[in-house]
């Protein structure tokens, strides 16, 4: 009786421990995180970044003088610094999004698909990880200059070296390169887990292609010709249409609305308003997108901006139209206007043809895009401001301008343009605590943290200030 009582003992705490442990298990997250699904969120976490405008995050809307603050203006005026945005921004990129691609890409290539009909699908889904991967990095590079990059994303290298930005975006273009030739049409490949493409193998080698050719077109003065053999090989097969846009899509409940409707609406603060700079250049010209982008000012029949960097009133000018505050509006971080517009430049370096067509075509998917019609575009075409004969004296004047007309909701695309074209013209406010940027200092954290690698990476580039041209910009 004894010996069972004993058992009975020894089964009873057996059991209570096991009940114990079972206390300190997570019953409600999956134990393990699928790859589809960290690239799914890794893909969200990018286009928010460059999409939004919380003042925290994303100031590029304001860099380019689309917009003001109405009350508070410091970013407006150029202060990057008490808010930590360029922190932000490389957090953001780094740890939400490149090392989520980072192991999205190792998960499904360790990842046994019973049911894929060919080892192309993985192959395929690695490939675009790839080639979002090198977007993502273009834009680091393309904020900062030189970056952590060969020793990035290694938990076992807490303080890694700051490599040169040149040198990064050829291994960039090297990898998409790569990227592209492994990219097969015929399958599939992420389906609705990819929310710009839907896992459209076809669309993405026309995205992957674009992105060569900007990539290409950012390096047209620094290494010109890199630059002339990456365009040539790209353009054939690029965006064609409006229909190959890469677009995000975005849906109407938390926390997958569009984040411009959240800092505008759901906020419920009033803090920007479009800029007096952009309402007057457009209506200079009649541009038939003005209704698309702004309301009339109040009481008005006409459109009317605020002062740049300027305290002024929310309810005396224009505001961003209605349709770009609805939850469901989509992003884009490639459209096919772009595109056309990259193609004008192209042809202008004598890497490609038809530059005045390119240019039109350009105008014209960007107010088609917008909701304009074809009536619109014949007579904005044939204003003599607008015309490519009579635009500008130059066709950086030519294309900056309307390409800065043509990015108004993808503020960093704009501001990369602006650097490369010189045009539009921008004037820093008169209360700026520097001209219009030209990169972004390096992250506070980085000073303190990778002292080291900071030092020798701001020295190489010319010293960390936000008029520090980077390698690209060369004029």
């Amino acid at each position: 009786m004894k010996k069972i009582l004993a058992l009975l003992l020894v089964l009873l705490i057996f059991t209570a421990c096991n009940k114990l442990e079972d206390l300190n298990q997570n019953i409600k997250d999956p134990a393990d995180v699928t790859g589809e699904s960290l690239f799914t969120g890794a893909q969200k976490n990018l286009v928010d970044q460059v999409t939004g405008t919380n003042v925290n995050l994303n100031i590029y809307r304001l860099i380019m003088q689309y917009w003001t603050e109405v009350t508070y203006v410091d970013e407006s005026n150029y202060d990057l610094v008490t808010r930590s945005i360029p922190d932000n921004h490389w957090d953001i990129l780094y740890r939400d999004v490149l090392k989520d691609f980072d192991e999205s890409a190792k998960i499904i290539g360790e990842t046994t698909y019973g049911g894929d009909p060919s080892p192309k699908v993985k192959s395929n889904k690695l490939a675009i990880i790839e080639i979002m991967s090198v977007y993502t990095w273009s834009v680091l590079v393309e904020t900062f200059g030189d970056i952590p990059y060969s020793e990035a994303l290694d938990i076992e290298i807490p303080s890694p070296k700051y490599d040169d930005g040149l040198t990064i975006y050829k291994n960039l273009l090297e990898r998409l390169n790569t990227a592209i030739t492994n990219l097969d049409p015929t399958w599939g490949s992420f389906g609705d887990a990819d929310n710009i493409y839907q896992g459209d193998v076809a669309q993405w080698l026309k995205f992957a292609n674009s992105l060569k050719l900007k990539m290409g077109l950012v390096l047209a003065d620094a290494d010109p010709g890199l630059a002339q053999s990456t365009v040539m090989s790209a353009s054939s097969n690029v965006l064609l249409s409006n229909a190959d846009n890469a677009r995000f899509i975005y849906l109407s409940s938390a926390p997958n609305q569009n984040p411009v409707y959240e800092d505008l609406v759901a906020s419920g603060r009033h803090d920007f308003v479009p800029t007096s700079n952009f309402i007057d250049f457009m209506n200079t010209l009649t541009d038939p997108r003005r209704p698309f982008y702004f309301t009339l000012a109040p009481d008005t029949n006409t459109y009317i901006g605020g002062p740049n960097g300027v305290v002024s009133s929310y309810g005396d000018y224009s505001h961003v139209a209605d349709a770009m505050q609805e939850p469901t509006f989509e992003a884009l971080i490639m459209d096919y206007a772009e595109v056309e517009f990259l193609l004008a430049e192209a042809a202008e370096r004598g890497w490609g043809s038809g530059a005045e067509t390119h240019y039109n075509n350009g105008i014209t998917a960007s107010i088609e895009y917008w909701g304009g019609t074809s009536a619109d575009v014949t007579t904005y075409l044939a204003n003599p401001a607008v015309a490519y004969a009579t635009a500008g004296t130059t066709w950086q004047e030519k294309i900056g301008n309307q390409m800065w007309i043509a990015m108004y909701n993808r503020g960093f695309e704009a501001w990369t343009y602006w650097r490369k074209y010189d045009f539009p013209v921008l004037v820093a406010p008169d209360d700026a605590l520097s001209d219009v940027p030209v990169r972004f200092t390096y992250p506070i954290a980085e000073q303190t943290l990778n002292g080291n690698s900071y030092s020798a990476a701001s020295a190489a580039i010319g010293g960390d200030d936000v008029a520090t041209k980077l390698f690209w910009d060369k004029y």
